[in-house]
């Protein structure tokens, strides 16, 4: 397929710069073929019923963006693509001429890190500090709010980028789905007798990368490490023997499910994904997905198409700038139903 098959014009007012006033305030669109449905995300209660399982990743967002200078005084700026151990990086470099291996770059508060290595375009760095790289980034990071977003992370990024769920660090990206959701909605939801359950699935940069190739076939995904706890395991094993409906909250959940149930249950627990889901994949896992509105282009965009069908997802966008839904990470949500 041509990757303009997924492209679409949105008026650049529609690119929410910051997080609704309250959480969960946003508009829901509910896709139920044919019809479009307009409605709040308080109302999402109405659409689950018991034995209903709401599967979400748990990973937490690091302040994974780091400025400092070469050896040269040449100025760097570094985002933390996945942390290797307490004291080494995958990273992306942004410089005007590219760090060697062997080449140190400096920071703040006397810390350095050196190039041990380049895959592509990852540059390997060694932190040189008595602290963890966590500590690192929580001392002298920012939060890396996506390149759509026009303005610097502030304070209030630091609580409302993060879900409700966020706990296990290692994500460059929120899993933004899940930003929607409030410990109330949550409430109401198992009060109904749907299941919650947790993965982890630690969101990568390359999550904003656009597919660069005319055909999509050609596209190269990138990696990512998810995990599932043994708890979560078994109630979606049973929710699967039982035909109950499963729901991802999210893409990351998604491709974390879809990735370890290939066999028609969770099996793989622990493992890193390269999973590119497009147009003719066939779902083993997943139901229902609750996702926000996807860039042009992107994988994410053909991940939904996939999954509700391209001529839908088309109707749905459109309708959706047609009533002024807010778009991308800080904006509104909908609720898909698998195409079968």
């Amino acid at each position: 397929m041509n990757i303009n098959e997924f492209d679409f014009t949105l008026p650049e007012e529609l690119i929410a710069q910051h997080p609704p006033k309250e959480r969960g305030s946003s508009k829901l669109l509910i896709s139920q073929p044919p019809l479009i449905i307009d409605s709040q995300f308080d109302q999402i209660i109405n659409y689950f019923k018991k034995d209903d399982v709401l599967v979400f990743n748990n990973t937490k967002v690091i302040k994974a963006r780091l400025k400092g200078t070469k050896e040269s005084g040449g100025k760097v700026e570094i985002l933390v693509e996945r942390v290797i151990n307490e004291h080494e990086a995958y990273c992306l470099i942004k410089a005007s001429n590219s760090p060697k291996t062997g080449q140190k770059i400096n920071f703040d508060n006397g810390i350095t890190a050196a190039v041990i290595s380049r895959h592509d375009d990852l540059f390997h760095l060694k932190f040189f500090s008595q602290n963890t790289l966590w500590e690192i980034l929580e001392k002298i990071g920012n939060l890396p709010l996506p390149p759509y977003i026009e303005r610097k992370a502030n304070i209030d990024d630091e609580n409302r980028y993060q879900t409700i769920f966020a706990k296990n660090q290692g994500a460059v990206a929120a899993p933004t789905a899940g930003l929607h959701f409030t410990q109330n909605i949550l409430q109401q939801l198992q009060d109904k007798g749907v299941k919650i359950v947790e993965i982890t699935l630690h969101v990568g940069a390359g999550t904003f990368q656009p597919v660069r190739v005319q055909d999509i076939d050609k596209h190269h995904m990138h990696s990512e490490w998810f995990s599932i706890p043994e708890e979560s395991q078994k109630i979606l094993n049973e929710a699967i023997d039982n035909q109950q409906s499963i729901c991802a909250v999210g893409t990351t959940s998604l491709r974390a499910l879809e990735s370890a149930g290939q066999s028609g249950k969770i099996e793989i627990l622990n493992a890193d994904t390269d999973i590119f889901i497009k147009p003719g994949y066939q779902f083993k896992i997943v139901d229902r997905l609750f996702t926000n509105f996807h860039l042009p282009k992107s994988t994410l965009l053909i991940l939904v198409s996939a999954f509700s069908g391209l001529d839908e997802i088309k109707a749905i966008y459109q309708h959706a700038i047609s009533q002024q839904y807010r778009f991308f990470s800080y904006g509104d949500c909908m609720l898909l139903t698998r195409k079968k």
